[in-house]
């Protein structure tokens, strides 16, 4: 279970999942700027909900971190949104690590998602996401999340995200606990997609570390006003286990 103080792996923690969910470590157990991190998922879900249609994904990241807390990196999963949609996701990100104490740290930054692999007809639905993170380090890590993308797959809706995390290490037993708690509202027109929207998702997670790896089983869930329709339209939204080992090379 990654504990990184970047926003490239601010929820794999707590399985928010961040399309950063298998990253690397913070710069400062590395003596190397450069980090990677790959692994193997029996689902992305992303936010609670699934990107590989509740099927196995393997992904990979690299990060490099510059002085002054500068970073930026990239990360890749296949992906799967049904027929003529892409097969992977490959996402860039930029942004700046500041500890403001010995408990607290700040992180801003920029996502760039982006699809490869889609039909002709299926249309571009790259965007931009703007992130900001908090984080208190004490016997429970504590993370506030927000992020906006002004034009959310590429469609003019405006989607905000907000989320709250929690981790705690169990000892030197190697084992931590998480969970988290997240509100995506999309902001769309009427009768247009991505379909106006708000719900929230929910997860909590068990996680032991090997070495450089980690191994994460998690419990995710949708729910609030609208989860209930988003599930009868896809089964993308229906609550479900997953299973993750992500390996650092720092």
């Amino acid at each position: 279970m990654m504990h990184s103080k970047r926003l490239v792996a601010v929820a794999c923690a707590a399985l928010l999942s961040v399309p950063f969910a298998v990253c690397a470590q913070e710069s400062e157990e590395s003596s190397s700027p450069f980090s990677l991190t790959y692994g193997v998922t029996t689902d992305y879900v992303f936010r609670g909900v699934s990107q590989s249609d509740n099927s196995a994904a393997f992904q990979a990241g690299a990060t490099y971190t510059a002085p002054f807390g500068l970073y930026a990196g990239v990360w890749g999963s296949n992906v799967d949104f049904g027929e003529g949609g892409p097969n992977f996701e490959v996402d860039y990100t930029v942004g700046w690590n500041k500890d403001l104490s010995d408990s607290w740290n700040l992180d801003l930054g920029v996502n760039r998602y982006t699809y490869v692999g889609s039909s002709s007809g299926y249309g571009n639905i790259d965007y931009n996401e703007y992130l900001a993170k908090v984080t208190w380090n004490g016997p429970v890590t504590v993370s506030g999340l927000l992020g906006y993308a002004d034009d959310y797959s590429n469609s003019d809706a405006k989607q905000t995200y907000s989320a709250v995390e929690a981790s705690y290490d169990i000892g030197d037993t190697g084992f931590s606990v998480g969970a988290s708690v997240g509100y995506t509202t999309i902001k769309a027109k009427e009768n247009e997609w991505p379909r106006r929207s708000d719900y929230y998702d929910g997860s909590v997670s068990v996680s032991k570390g090997f070495g450089p790896a980690t191994a994460t089983l998690g419990y995710y869930d949708t729910f609030g006003s609208d989860a209930p329709a988003l599930r009868r339209e896809s089964d993308t939204y229906k609550p479900g286990v997953v299973f993750t080992i992500a390996v650092d090379v720092p």
